[in-house]
């Protein structure tokens, strides 16, 4: 694995910014712009994942780290699964939806990946600097 210096090094926070971006544009369309819980509530979801990657990787350890990744994980999904009330809405295609979808479940697997490696390596409680 490459060092990682800042949080914006991490691949998974990368592939989270690109989930967020499109989260955004999509919701600002057409009826899904006008559904503003849903608008709101999806569109914190998807900054809820780059950010507690970054809040986690600015923690002091690990197992700090972990938790914060297992957060990011679970808005991951959160998404996903307001995606499917955007789909049955009708505020977003078949098509959006399933790039969407991906989108989001790629991140999640990036993200359960990075965990599984943290947990794995010998860097119990120490900075990520030399990952």
């Amino acid at each position: 694995m490459s060092k990682i210096n800042t949080f914006e090094d991490i691949q998974a926070w990368q592939k989270a910014r690109e989930l967020t971006r499109a989260i955004y544009k999509v919701s600002s369309e057409n009826s899904f712009s006008k559904d503003f819980g849903l608008r709101d509530q999806i569109r914190r979801a998807s900054v809820s994942v780059l950010s507690n990657i970054a809040e986690g990787f600015e923690r002091n350890g690990s197992k700090e780290f972990i938790h914060f990744l297992s957060i990011a994980k679970g808005s991951a999904g959160e998404v996903r699964a307001q995606l499917y009330v955007a789909f049955d809405l009708e505020y977003i295609s078949k098509t959006e939806f399933d790039d969407l979808s991906r989108l989001a479940t790629d991140t999640s697997k990036m993200i359960g990946g990075f965990m599984t490696y943290l947990k794995n390596s010998d860097l119990k409680g120490a900075k990520f600097t030399e990952l």
